[in-house]
């Protein structure tokens, strides 16, 4: 299990965020970090996605960050040079996905079908992101 994995399990949760103010990212970094949650995944839902994701490893460089809502590799190298440490999308791309292999950056991609799941563990992937999930039958799925 990669190092990134390992600090996914330890924390337990990962909160998703959407942050439209790079202002707002180091004090939310800070109120993770000193409630016991040192990890985000900032969304590229917003134009500030980026900036966000270097304020709050400003703020805490020791804080898990990554970047979800990933659509495009554009949006991968973005995040990585923001200082990223993990990629999720919501469905499973196989150019994105084998683009962050190539990065050597983890990469969690978003499955709802037997079928992306067999993608994903082809590609060598160990976890995958159930997605989404309760229009897709919640847990008796």
């Amino acid at each position: 299990m990669n190092k990134t994995l390992q600090r996914f399990n330890e924390i337990g949760i990962i909160p998703v965020v959407v942050l439209d103010h790079k202002e707002d990212a180091a004090p939310l970094a800070n109120a993770l970090c000193e409630g016991g949650l040192p990890a985000a995944e900032v969304t590229f839902r917003t134009r500030e996605a980026a900036a966000c994701i270097e304020a709050m490893k400003a703020a805490r460089p020791d804080m898990l960050v990554g970047a979800g809502t990933v659509l495009t590799t554009k949006q991968v190298d973005e995040a990585i040079n923001a200082g990223a440490q993990f990629i999720v999308s919501p469905g499973f791309d196989e150019d994105v996905v084998r683009y962050c292999i190539e990065k050597d950056i983890p990469v969690t991609p978003g499955t709802c079908t037997p079928t992306d799941v067999q993608r994903a563990y082809r590609l060598g992937l160990d976890v995958v992101k159930f997605f989404p999930a309760e229009p897709a039958g919640g847990l008796a799925m």
